[in-house]
C-alpha cells in the first residue's frame, strides 16, 4: 500500500507562473549565496579576534595571561550573539590518551565556566575534548608542547 500527500494542481495562467518559478529560484539563489557568504565573512571576522589559550603542564586553571584573551573573546561572543561556540581542550603528548583526554576537558569545561561568568550565554557554549590527538605542533619538545595545551574556540552560526 502507497501512502503519500495527494498532489495538489493549481491552476494558474502559464505566463504568471513562469515568473513566480523564476523569481522564487532567483531568490533562494540569492538567500543561499548570502547565506555562505556572510558565514564565510564571519569565520574571517572571528579568526581576526578570537584567540586560544594556552596551559600549564598538567594544569587545567587559566592562567593570568589567558584572562585577557578570554575577555576580548566573550566581548566578540556578546556582540555576536547568533553564534555558537565550541571550546575544544588539548593536550600535550605526554601521558596517557585517558588521562590527557579528561584534562583536555577540564581545561575546555574551565574556559566555558569563565567566559560565562563574563556574560556569554552557557547554552552557546559546547566542550569537547581531543586530549593528545590533534597537536597543533607534531615536535617533541618543550617548545611544542606548550603549544599544544590550548582551548580553541570554533565559532558556528546557530
Amino acid at each position: 500500500m502507497f501512502a503519500g500527500c495527494a498532489e495538489k494542481k493549481a491552476v494558474v495562467k502559464e505566463g504568471a507562473a513562469q515568473e513566480v518559478t523564476s523569481g522564487q529560484a532567483s531568490k533562494g539563489a540569492l538567500t543561499g549565496e548570502q547565506a555562505v557568504k556572510e558565514e564565510k565573512e564571519q569565520a574571517v571576522k572571528a579568526a581576526d579576534v578570537i584567540k586560544d589559550i594556552y596551559f600549564d603542564f598538567d594544569k587545567s586553571n587559566i592562567r593570568t595571561d589567558a584572562r585577557e584573551v578570554l575577555k576580548t573573546n566573550a566581548d566578540w561572543f556578546l556582540k555576536n550573539s547568533n553564534v555558537s561556540i565550541i571550546i575544544e581542550g588539548h593536550c600535550d603528548e605526554r601521558g596517557t590518551a585517558e588521562y590527557n583526554m579528561a584534562l583536555g576537558q577540564r581545561r575546555a569545561d574551565e574556559a566555558k565556566k569563565y567566559l560565562v561568568n563574563l556574560g556569554v550565554n552557557g547554552a552557546a557554549l559546547k566542550t569537547i575534548s581531543y586530549g593528545k590527538e590533534r597537536p597543533v605542533d607534531p615536535g617533541h619538545n618543550e617548545e611544542a608542547w606548550a603549544k599544544n595545551r590550548r582551548d580553541h574556540f570554533v565559532v558556528k552560526d546557530k
